[in-house]
């Protein structure tokens, strides 16, 4: 992959961050925080939402696809893949593709087992990446012996949207999910809880408050944000004080303004659809 950028000296440097639903934001705020000067644009491929109820097959090439699209649109230094479903698919495809870098997220295995006191750890995903070679590669490599405890938690991805349009995610909304992490065999060691799902994290406050006892809930945000940064030194990219308008960029018509409205903080200006 090349490592010089095609950054125009008119265009201030950006990322585009690529997803199927509004996990994205999860990353974005980390970044945001990391970067306040980044602009930030946003590539919703909501016209085959949700990723983790689709095929292999019929997802590799539509991520590339709509990933590479929505970069060549925004003129986006960086692509952040805010998704684990399509990190854990497509990125050696993404990084073929693309001559600007790509970023993916990871479920956070490595640094749950390094930081485990009780040696088991619960992985919180969709059942896609639960099920993936990909995921049990990674629990494989890095878990260094520990118990991974792999909890499906489709509705969550449902629930944290939710959240976002502003409804109240309650207890008994969380029960089934917390059943699955504590009640379950070894469930009553779990000291870590993997978010691997970049939705996850909005509901970090419920589940921590809902939970029968105190863990730690761990997602990758931080350690992306970080990697952005790096690729920043990299391709010798300087920072304004203040980040540009960002695009908000749809595979399909955002007809109720719920994409829109969820990425207000972000991006107050209206969506572009990407054809």
């Amino acid at each position: 992959m090349q490592t010089q950028s095609a950054h125009s000296n008119s265009l201030p440097p950006s990322a585009l961050i690529f997803d199927s639903g509004v996990g994205a934001i999860s990353i974005a705020r980390e970044i945001r925080q990391l970067l306040p000067g980044l602009t930030l644009h946003f590539g919703i491929d909501n016209g085959f939402y949700p990723y983790g109820s689709k095929s292999e097959a019929a997802l590799r090439p539509r991520i590339v696809e709509q990933a590479s699209a929505m970069m060549a649109r925004s003129g986006a230094d960086i692509l952040v893949v805010g998704c684990n479903t399509a990190s854990t698919l497509a990125l050696p495809q993404l990084r073929e593709a693309l001559t600007k870098p790509v970023i993916g997220v990871v479920p956070a295995v490595k640094p749950a087992a390094a930081a485990t006191r009780t040696h088991t750890i619960a992985l919180i995903a969709t059942e896609g990446t639960v099920n993936r070679n990909y995921t049990r590669d990674l629990i494989e490599q890095f878990a260094n012996g520990n118990r991974v405890i792999n909890v499906p938690a489709p509705e969550l991805v449902h629930l944290a949207e939710a959240k976002l349009r502003g409804e109240t995610v309650t207890a008994a909304d969380l029960e089934p999910v917390l059943h699955r992490i504590f009640h379950t065999a070894g469930g009553d060691k779990v000291d870590i809880a993997v978010l691997a799902c970049t939705h996850f994290p909005l509901l970090r406050d419920e589940l921590n408050r809902y939970a029968p006892r105190t863990i730690q809930w761990l997602d990758s945000g931080a350690a992306i944000a970080r990697r952005v940064q790096w690729w920043l030194g990299e391709l010798a990219l300087e920072l304004p004080t203040s980040p540009a308008q960002g695009l908000l960029l749809t595979s399909a018509p955002d007809s109720d303004g719920r994409i829109a409205g969820a990425f207000a903080e972000f991006i107050p200006g209206a969506s572009y659809v990407a054809r």
